[in-house]
């Protein structure tokens, strides 16, 4: 797996660019090649948007072979880096974290998400001590394939329903990722944080790589990129909006008749050059 050891260290090096790091989420290869024929460095996949498309709710309802498989072919794709986005590893131990990032290097990947949510009402937040195992374990899986992945860890505390969770969800965020960092994290992630002044002070405080879930009511990528942010990304927003175009589309067709929503999209012979590149 050496091949993929020039791609690790160029989307590392990314993270530590003079530009901040874009990362437009995609879901199957049709959304990788739109993505890098658009210019852009390098690949993220979306773990809700690859289950959506699979017939399953978020969540790790869909299996590590089933994500693992599609990224797999996404990877085979594009010539630019991938970084895939594998929930919480796929399992509660740190065992299963190791065998979800061998899983991600042999289909081709250079980078991975690790959460630390974990779908229990009662328990939403794993036990930072488990998250840390897996950190851990995932470096050390990564190092005996020789392919330095970048991880980026997430912490899911600003995703927490109003009302429950750490009192001071700053204090708390800051705590995890602040340890994810220490346990080999090379970047860090906590989605549901878009407060400008919140973001800044997280940049200062952790003095490391940072992702912002990006979207509307969020501070703009130039404002993010003055505040030290390395990385956006947009979740599964762009898979959500393509729905939400077929869903007009859809409506327009019945209630009027006509096609309008249908401007805009990519002629067949555009489409099918790109699959012809694959």
């Amino acid at each position: 797996m050496t091949d993929l050891q020039k791609p690790a260290n160029q989307f590392r090096a990314m993270h530590h660019g003079p530009k901040i790091l874009l990362l437009p989420n995609v879901w199957d290869v049709a959304s990788a090649k739109v993505i890098e024929e658009a210019g852009f460095g390098a690949v993220a996949t979306t773990s809700a948007g690859i289950a959506f498309a699979l017939g399953y709710p978020d969540g790790q309802r869909i299996s590590r072979e089933e994500m693992l498989t599609c990224v797999a072919r996404i990877a085979k794709s594009v010539k630019v880096p991938v970084t895939a986005d594998v929930e919480a590893g796929y399992g509660d131990r740190a065992e299963d974290a190791a065998q979800t990032t061998l899983g991600v290097i042999k289909a081709g990947a250079v980078g991975m998400n690790l959460e630390d949510g974990t779908e229990d009402p009662e328990h939403p937040l794993a036990d930072l001590n488990l998250q840390l195992e897996k950190v851990r374990a995932a470096r050390e899986a990564a190092a005996s394939k020789h392919v330095a992945v970048v991880l980026n860890a997430r912490t899911d505390v600003y995703l927490l329903p109003a009302g429950t969770g750490p009192v001071n969800r700053y204090d708390e965020a800051l705590r995890r990722l602040t340890s994810f960092r220490d346990a080999g994290a090379d970047c860090v992630f906590a989605p549901g944080l878009r407060e400008p002044d919140t973001i800044a002070r997280l940049v200062k405080d952790l003095r490391c790589p940072i992702n912002i879930l990006a979207g509307p009511g969020c501070p703009s990528v130039p404002e993010l990129e003055k505040f030290g942010v390395a990385r956006v990304s947009l979740g599964s927003a762009p898979m959500r909006a393509t729905l939400g175009l077929l869903q007009r589309m859809a409506n327009e067709l019945k209630t009027a008749g006509t096609y309008q929503a249908m401007q805009g999209a990519p002629s067949h012979a555009d489409v099918n050059r790109m699959m012809g590149s694959t």
